[in-house]
C-alpha cells in the first residue's frame, strides 16, 4: 500500500446500494497516503451524501458537470488532468452501458472520455442484471475498445436477497489492486540515476545564485523508475518536497557538489537522467563575509559551470543519458542542438515560457527527442507524465 502515497486518484461513484462502501474505500485510500477527489453521479447520491465523502477525502465532492462554481476552482477538464487513476466503485449497469456507448452526459462519464489516466470500474448490481447478456457485451467492449479493467465482481448474498456475482469487491482489496497499479517490474535489476531541483551557486555566506526549478519533475521520474522496479538515487538540489518511498537521495548544493556526487554513483549506473536545473555560472570568487551594500552598483564576477550531463555523455562507458531542455523559445532546435552536442541518447523538451507548464506547476507537456525520432505528450500530472518518459525509456532499452 505504500505505493499509493501522494497519488492522486479520481474515485467515481455511481447509484447503486454498494456506493455505502465508497466510504470505506475513501478511508483507506486516504490513510494510504493519496490525495482523493470523489466524482458523484446524481444517482450515488441517493445512497450516500457528499458531505460524507467531503469530510472523508478532505476535498470538494464535485457531482454536477454545469456547475459554474465548481469550474471556476478545478474545472471537469483540469480534474481530468489532475488524476493519476480514475476507479468508479461502484459501477452500476447504466454507468458501463453509457461508458460503452462513449456518451458524456454527465461529469463522471466526462472525465472518463477527457482523462489519459488509467481507469478500472468494480461493479456492482444484482446477479441477473451482472449476467444479462446486454451488460456482458458491454464490459467486452469497454474492455477491448479502452482497455479499461474490471475489478470484480465478487459472488455472494447481495442486497435484495439473491445469491451470484455482483457484489462489489470490498474497499481493502480495491485499494490493494490500486496500489498493484504503480508497480512494474521493467527495470527490474537496473540502476538509475537521477538528478533534479535547482543549484545554488553562492556570492558570499548570504546570497547566491539560483533557478525557479522545484525538483517536481526529477521527484516524479524517481518515483516512476523505482515503481518500475529499479534502485534509484538522486542528487537533488535544494527543494521543499518530500523524498520519494525507497529512494535514496543525496543533497547537495551547487553545480560542483552535484557533480562530484554524479562520479561517485556513476559506475554502477545504467540510466542517467539530468532533470537538475544546473546554474549555468558562478561567481568567480567566494566573499568569505558577507558583502555590504556601499554601493550604488556591484559588479559580480562569473565563470561556467561544468556541464555534467555532457560530462557524463562523454565517458566511453557512458549509461544510457536521457538530458531536458527547458527553453523559452525554439524549443525544438535548441533541445535537438543540445542533443547533438552533447552526444546525449534522448533529451526531454519543454517550454518553460507558459505559466500552466512552467517552473512549480505540478504539470507539464513535453516532447522527447532522439536522434532519428519526435514524440509528444500532452500535458498532463507531472507523474503521469514521468511514467510515460520511464516506459518510453524501457522501451529503448
Amino acid at each position: 500500500m505504500h505505493r499509493l502515497r501522494n497519488k492522486r486518484i479520481l474515485l467515481g461513484i455511481s447509484g447503486g446500494i454498494a456506493a455505502y462502501k465508497s466510504a470505506e474505500l475513501v478511508r483507506a485510500l486516504t490513510g494510504a497516503g493519496c490525495d482523493v477527489r470523489v466524482v458523484m453521479t446524481q444517482g450515488a447520491k441517493e445512497f450516500i451524501t457528499p458531505l460524507t465523502l467531503q469530510a472523508l477525502s478532505g476535498n470538494p465532492v464535485h457531482h454536477s458537470l454545469l456547475d459554474p462554481e465548481a469550474e471556476a476552482g478545478m474545472g471537469h477538464i483540469e480534474l481530468a488532468k489532475w488524476a493519476d487513476f480514475i476507479l468508479v466503485a461502484p459501477a452500476s449497469a447504466n454507468f458501463i452501458a453509457r461508458l460503452a456507448a462513449g456518451m458524456g452526459d454527465d461529469l463522471l462519464t466526462t472525465l472518463c472520455l477527457a482523462s489519459i489516466a488509467p481507469l478500472a470500474i468494480a461493479p456492482a448490481m444484482n446477479q441477473a442484471m451482472w449476467l444479462d447478456a446486454s451488460t456482458q457485451a458491454n464490459i467486452k467492449k469497454i474492455q477491448s475498445v479502452k482497455s479499461i479493467q474490471i475489478w470484480g465482481p465478487d459472488q455472494g448474498q447481495q442486497a435484495c436477497g439473491d445469491v451470484g456475482p455482483g457484489r462489489m469487491i470490498e474497499p481493502i482489496n480495491l485499494a490493494q489492486l490500486l496500489a498493484q497499479q504503480f508497480e512494474s517490474k521493467a527495470l527490474s535489476g537496473k540502476t538509475v540515476l537521477i538528478t533534479a531541483g535547482p543549484t545554488r551557486e553562492a556570492i558570499d555566506p548570504v546570497r547566491y545564485i539560483s533557478n525557479h526549478s522545484s525538483g517536481k519533475m526529477g521527484y516524479a521520474l524517481a518515483t516512476a523508475a523505482q515503481e518500475a522496479g529499479a534502485q534509484v538515487v538522486i542528487i537533488s538540489g535544494p527543494v521543499q518536497i518530500p523524498p520519494p518511498d525507497r529512494v535514496q537521495v543525496i543533497s547537495v548544493e551547487s553545480a560542483q557538489q552535484m557533480l562530484e556526487a554524479v562520479e561517485a554513483k556513476l559506475a554502477d549506473t545504467d540510466i542517467f537522467i539530468g532533470a537538475a536545473a544546473v546554474a549555468d555560472y558562478r561567481p568567480a570568487n567566494l566573499a568569505t563575509q558577507k558583502i555590504k551594500k556601499n554601493n550604488d552598483e556591484m559588479a559580480i564576477h562569473l565563470v561556467k559551470n561544468p556541464d555534467i550531463i555532457a560530462l557524463v555523455a562523454a565517458k566511453s562507458d557512458k549509461p544510457f543519458t536521457v538530458g531536458f531542455a527547458a527553453e523559452t523559445q525554439d524549443i525544438l532546435s535548441y533541445a535537438r542542438g543540445k542533443l547533438e552536442k552533447k552526444n546525449l541518447d534522448m533529451i526531454i523538451a519543454n517550454d518553460v515560457s507558459n505559466k500552466e507548464i512552467g517552473f512549480n506547476s505540478d504539470d507539464n507537456a513535453v516532447i522527447v527527442i532522439e536522434k532519428d525520432q519526435e514524440k509528444e505528450y500532452p500535458q498532463a500530472s507531472k507523474y503521469q507524465l514521468a511514467q510515460q518518459i520511464i516506459s518510453h525509456i524501457t522501451n529503448k532499452l
